[in-house]
């Protein structure tokens, strides 16, 4: 799974400078959750997530990945004890 999400995105987003370093499944409390993790040279503030929440969207959609209700969660890589300073 990781490698067809990876590969369908990377090309799309790669024009926001950002691209996929993770993706996985999650379940809490009986909640699925279909986690995709972005990194970029540049800061992924909340502006540029939901930039690329809007090309992400339907293109997981049409993958369609995963069966049942899920969740999908879009974040930033988090680089370290930098991110605390």
């Amino acid at each position: 799974m990781k490698e067809k999400v990876k590969n369908a995105l990377d090309a799309k987003i790669l024009d926001l400078g950002m691209f996929v370093t993770d993706v996985y499944m999650s379940t809490e409390e009986g909640v699925k959750t279909l986690n995709v993790e972005l990194d970029s040279d540049d800061v992924i503030d909340v502006t540029r997530i939901t930039e690329a929440s809007k090309i992400i969207n339907p293109i997981i959609d049409e993958l369609d990945l995963v069966d049942g209700e899920y969740v999908l969660d879009i974040h930033s890589k988090v680089k370290g004890d930098d991110c605390n300073e």
